[in-house]
């Protein structure tokens, strides 16, 4: 989030940033502890934490929120769709920890309209700059 915003500073251009979210497909669904959990409104409070946390680096920069239930690959790829740049990060949670880029950012490097950034993150022992 932060090197886009960066990016739009540069470039003075807005950011629309991302976060999708699905139920997750498990064995005994429905448990009681899902059906009380609001993955929506975590959602937004992490792309909220994000935006605000990126926003110190340029607050002029517009940023809008956009929250959507759907697979994250695809959720990217609609957003995307009359973008001028796509910025992803190079891995999420899934189970592949060790790979060097991810399946949604992959599956966004071969499909977007538009070019598309993959950002690394930081080691989290190392500080940031």
């Amino acid at each position: 989030m932060a090197w886009a915003v960066r990016q739009a500073r540069l470039t003075d251009a807005s950011v629309d940033a991302v976060i999708a979210w699905q139920y997750p497909v498990g064995y005994g669904w429905p448990s009681p502890v899902l059906q009380t959990f609001d993955f929506e409104a975590n959602a937004r409070q992490a792309l909220a934490d994000s935006v605000a946390q990126a926003g110190i680096e340029a607050p002029e920069v517009e940023v809008r929120q956009h929250v959507v239930q759907a697979h994250p690959a695809t959720a990217l790829l609609t957003a995307a769709a009359d973008a001028q740049l796509l910025v992803v990060g190079n891995r999420g949670h899934g189970g592949f920890t060790e790979a060097l880029l991810g399946s949604v950012s992959q599956h966004c490097v071969h499909h977007a309209h538009c070019p598309v950034v993959v950002v690394r993150g930081e080691p989290e022992d190392s500080p940031t700059v």
